[in-house]
């Protein structure tokens, strides 16, 4: 009698190729796994929503909510929040207690230091090296070369506020923004 083993069009599979395949697949299973975080470390991450926007964050990291922020800050003060890519943005409430148009970057463009807002003097001063911005963040007193960033503050349906870059023309200077 004959042994019957599988059909006569398709090869068995030895077990050396089985070995072999599972070894394969082992090896590159492992070195795909190793690769994946060196890849998402050099891929930047997709921002969320359309423009590139964040919704700003109290230094607890909550979001903002308008009417609340509004009710325990004054007309004329910048407090700051957690703006794009986690710089320190600070938002302005306008004379008439609503939040302005716009946001302004914290950080010194000399050396990177966050620049606290002075009430008193009516401007940022940086403590670094003494670097001074009037109210809207343009530079009055080097050695900072500019002014600092800005941002788009937008008051969003849900009573937060977005932060979104600022790409078009500076109202300050009436130059093309540096910091795109």
């Amino acid at each position: 009698m004959a042994q019957v083993s599988g059909s006569a069009d398709v090869p068995d599979m030895g077990r050396r190729q089985f070995m072999n395949l599972l070894t394969f697949g082992t090896i590159t299973g492992t070195a795909l796994g190793a690769l994946y975080p060196v890849v998402k470390y050099f891929v930047p991450p997709s921002t969320g929503g359309a423009g590139g926007g964040v919704t700003a964050k109290d230094a607890l990291g909550n979001n903002i909510v308008v009417s609340d922020f509004l009710a325990n800050h004054n007309a004329g003060d910048r407090t700051l929040a957690q703006g794009l890519k986690g710089d320190p943005t600070y938002i302005v409430v306008k004379e008439d207690e609503s939040i302005a148009n716009y946001g302004i970057n914290a950080v010194c463009t000399h050396l990177g230091c966050v620049v606290p807002w002075n009430n008193s003097e009516n401007k940022f001063m940086c403590p670094c090296h003494g670097s001074q911005y009037d109210s809207t963040g343009k530079v009055v007193r080097g050695p900072a070369p500019l002014s600092l960033a800005l941002v788009h503050a937008t008051v969003t349906e849900d009573d937060n506020i977005a932060f979104t870059p600022w790409t078009e023309q500076d109202f300050r200077t009436q130059e093309d923004p540096w910091w795109t």
